[in-house]
């Protein structure tokens, strides 16, 4: 023992020198557009023109997005859409992000005597680039307001819409302190610009609260888009027709005999939102007003803006989505950047047991819960199923 400790090289370090240091700075999170594989168009619509933003193969099945109040495609959707298992599982679709009449990126003012359109007829704006693309029927993925026109387009024309994906959806009316709070927004924007207090309210609508103890750097980036990126006139215009929506007037009916003619969404709905978000509650109030037998609410812990603090749990659940509305995505997750997916029918039986799928690992608080094995080629080593009882969820 003695004789290994002394031909141990003690001082063998002496002869290291640090000559150089090289700092590498990852790429800076921006807001703008960089993404060459997508394509813009305007559409000619009943109230105006709509800019809409394709990405992927026109020839695959229909993806829809519509984004929030202060976003726009780019904002909203780019970096979710980019993420590493979105960019796999979107080989397969199409995406067609329809912009808010002026908020798209650089829009110019709206004229003086524009008459914004109200959230049903940015709905109904949704038929005319349905058929400008020729498009039959759609899968919608919206958030906040953008969820709202969504949802108006499904009650109208619900042969069109194939399935909804839905983030912090509000399915009431305004009231009066969102009333109060929206309308003084409008002011400062119209008159004084990209207020202190706008900011403000932008950043809550969005995040919550405490954000930046959660993600100082997000939460930098996006204030600085509001500040510098956002025509101000226009936000105006679209948070005035936000703040005058009308109630969706969806109803629950009790005795499934009388289901398939209540007012409601009769497509699959995926209901999601963040602990953290500030509209928890309305999406609560929306699915006690949805069909149990085809909707799922979901919340996501340690988020208020789900697409970019959570956006791998929302991908994962979104796969999940599709495969129960018969696209047997066939995800392998791969350490490689070379991560590929296929789609494929699924069965009747397959579709019936996807139809009801969460995350494996959630925290499901059905009272109807049945965990399965799953086949070689599911990418989850489980698959929980929970029947969407009016006051539980999926909780990840």
């Amino acid at each position: 023992m003695e004789q290994s400790l002394s031909t141990m090289p003690s001082d063998s370090m002496d002869d290291i020198e640090l000559k150089n240091i090289q700092l590498q700075f990852p790429t800076a999170r921006t807001l703008s557009r960089d993404d060459s594989s997508v394509f813009e168009e305007r559409v000619e619509t009943g109230k105006g023109s709509v800019l809409v933003a394709v990405q992927g193969n026109r020839s695959k099945p229909a993806i829809l997005t519509y984004h929030d109040l202060g976003l726009n495609y780019i904002s909203s959707f780019q970096a979710f859409f980019n993420y590493i298992d979105m960019r796999a599982l979107l080989e397969n679709f199409c995406v067609y992000h329809v912009n808010a009449p002026g908020q798209e990126e650089g829009a110019p003012a709206l004229p003086d005597d524009y008459v914004y359109p109200t959230m049903d007829e940015m709905a109904e704006q949704i038929s005319f680039v349905m058929s400008h693309f020729v498009l039959k029927n759609v899968i919608g993925f919206g958030v906040g307001a953008g969820a709202n026109v969504l949802a108006r387009f499904a009650l109208t024309h619900p042969e069109k819409v194939e399935a909804l994906c839905l983030i912090n959806c509000v399915s009431t009316q305004a009231g009066w302190i969102e009333w109060g709070y929206q309308k003084l927004n409008a002011r400062h924007l119209r008159n004084k610009g990209m207020t202190q207090a706008v900011l403000d309210y932008l950043m809550w609508h969005h995040f919550g609260r405490g954000t930046e103890d959660r993600n100082h750097d997000l939460v930098q980036v996006y204030k600085t888009y509001f500040e510098r990126h956002v025509n101000p006139t226009n936000l105006a215009l679209f948070i005035d027709s936000y703040v005058r929506r009308t109630d969706l007037n969806i109803v629950r009916e009790l005795e499934p005999s009388k289901r398939k003619n209540s007012n409601t969404l009769n497509m699959p709905v995926m209901n999601i939102t963040g602990a953290l978000s500030p509209h928890v509650e309305d999406t609560v109030t929306l699915n006690g007003r949805l069909d149990p037998t085809n909707s799922t609410w979901m919340k996501l812990q340690d988020c208020g803006m789900v697409l970019e603090e959570q956006p791998g749990k929302v991908s994962e659940s979104f796969r999940l989505f599709l495969q129960g509305q018969g696209y047997a995505v066939k995800l392998s997750r791969k350490r490689s950047t070379s991560t590929s997916a296929e789609v494929a029918p699924l069965t009747e039986n397959k579709m019936a047991i996807f139809r009801q799928t969460s995350l494996d690992g959630l925290n499901l608080t059905s009272k109807h819960q049945t965990r399965i094995s799953s086949p070689q080629h599911w990418s989850a080593s489980a698959i929980n199923i929970t029947e969407n009882p009016i006051s539980e969820a999926v909780v990840c």
